[in-house]
């Protein structure tokens, strides 16, 4: 079986492809590829390892840290399941040679998954995952469970809390938190937020309901996603309870889902030009903001108010985190949910993201729906969409070709102004809207990201892509 890197790692399913056979692989072309690029000025090569919730992401995780030792490199194996971002940040402070986490993050129950990230802390860049894959490959016997007497190296375990903590309280304005002390709603999702998002809070004074705080391998019937289908109870709970907020984590807590007081659901785009304008009004000016292409113009659209430029990638937090390494950028995001700032890691943290909007409701003394709404009336509105839909290989290469070979010159009645081909094909149309058609990379689907610049257009967005997909019939 082929060990193949996505945008966020290798993931599979449990006891199919995902097995303890094929991580002791995995786990065996790290230790080759940490080893080749390891800094002979550091003795021995040093890695962080973590897991998230999952079932036997713990039995996992060791089984990958005594192949790590047992190949010469030292291993440092949380205490407990682990944020993913909480384990990036170890990375940078242990001044390692990188992270392996076991996680396949907001997916399904069923998968299991492993992220590397080199010593920036990061998700690893192609270049680097394609030498993990090749190394892997080149495995072609079973890597056995190695004895303790086998390990050069004890594991250490280590609990990576207190130095995360501090981390956050020179990134949040906890101060100002406290001073407000906000009733909120947290959702961990099961997940590995437990401890964290809601310990901070419950420091700064706040009243704090936490939901779904249990471990639950099967995620209460439903992926670890805080998507507004599976945070519910969430929205309920807020309004019921009267709360200013309520915040939400995925399943490694590198993604977040935010409600306002009344129980509406934020997209990541929305939460994402709200955290990019009150960054701009309380932090050092910096020069770029980064969004991948698939992300909300709106955040354009205050660049240009206050001079920023807006650098655009494309798909995957890891092309983020690039900008974000060069020190020039504020605030970089995603809108499937992930977001981080300058001077942190490259690498999507839900916690903080949770916290920044806790800090920018106390600091402004308004409702989120109130500083929304401001944002809107001063930029304009955004009608954001997505649009996932299965093909078979032959009707998904068929359009492909359809789009390589006719570029599309008017779509839904609009002119196109600008055409990018850099990652699945965008349109940019003559009245801004925008749409986007990008295949996935690992199931029979055609992707498609779209922006309207009125509530009817984006109707008419979606009616144009299922209308394409029709005529593949």
């Amino acid at each position: 079986m082929a060990i193949k890197f996505g945008t966020s790692g290798w993931r599979a399913v449990i006891a199919d492809q995902f097995t303890f056979s094929n991580v002791r692989k995995a786990a065996q072309a790290i230790a080759g590829y940490v080893k080749a690029h390891h800094s002979p000025k550091k003795t021995p090569p040093l890695v962080v390892i973590g897991h998230d919730t999952r079932f036997n992401s713990r039995e996992f995780a060791v089984s990958a840290a005594r192949v790590l030792s047992a190949n010469g490199v030292k291993a440092l194996l949380t205490d407990r399941d682990t944020p993913t971002p909480v384990i990036s940040y170890q990375v940078i402070n242990r001044k390692a040679d990188g992270a392996v986490n076991i996680t396949a993050s907001h997916n399904p129950p069923e998968y299991n998954g492993l992220k590397f990230s080199p010593f920036h802390g990061g998700p690893a860049a192609p270049e680097v995952t394609g030498e993990i894959e090749k190394r892997a490959a080149a495995i072609k016997r079973e890597v056995p469970e190695p004895a303790v007497t086998d390990l050069k190296y004890p594991i250490e375990i280590f609990d990576p809390k207190p130095e995360y903590f501090a981390r956050i309280k020179n990134l949040v304005d906890l101060e100002t938190i406290k001073k407000a002390r906000p009733k909120v709603v947290v959702d961990v999702m099961h997940g590995t937020g437990r401890g964290y998002l809601d310990h901070i809070l419950k420091g700064c004074g706040c009243e704090v309901e936490v939901l779904n705080a249990e471990l639950d391998p099967l995620f209460g019937g439903h992926p670890p996603e805080p998507a507004k289908d599976n945070i519910q109870k969430m929205l309920h709970e807020v309004k019921r309870r009267r709360a200013r907020l309520g915040l939400g984590l995925d399943g490694d807590a590198d993604r977040f889902g935010i409600v306002d007081e009344e129980g509406r659901f934020y997209t990541p785009d929305e939460v994402i030009a709200l955290l990019f304008e009150h960054l701009i009004e309380t932090r050092p000016k910096l020069p770029q903001v980064a969004r991948t292409h698939s992300t909300t113009t709106l955040i354009d659209r205050i660049a240009r108010k206050y001079g920023i430029e807006v650098v655009e990638t494309p798909i995957g937090f890891k092309y983020i985190g690039e900008v974000l390494m060069s020190g020039k950028c504020i605030i970089g995001g995603e809108e499937s949910g992930g977001l981080s700032v300058a001077k942190h890691v490259p690498e999507k943290d839900g916690i903080l993201a949770c916290l920044l909007v806790t800090e920018m409701v106390a600091a402004r003394r308004k409702k989120l729906s109130s500083i929304m709404e401001g944002i809107y009336r001063e930029f304009g509105r955004s009608y954001p969409g997505k649009m996932n839909i299965k093909l078979d290989d032959s009707r998904k290469a068929k359009l492909l070709r359809m789009l390589a070979g006719q570029p599309l010159k008017e779509i839904a009645g609009m002119k196109v102004v600008k055409t990018c081909a850099r990652d699945g094909h965008k349109y940019t149309l003559e009245d801004s809207s925008w749409l986007l058609i990008r295949p996935s990379g690992t199931e029979p689907l055609i992707r498609f990201h779209f922006e309207g610049t009125t509530a009817a257009k984006n109707r008419k967005l979606a009616a144009y892509c299922q209308k394409l997909i029709n005529q593949l019939k």
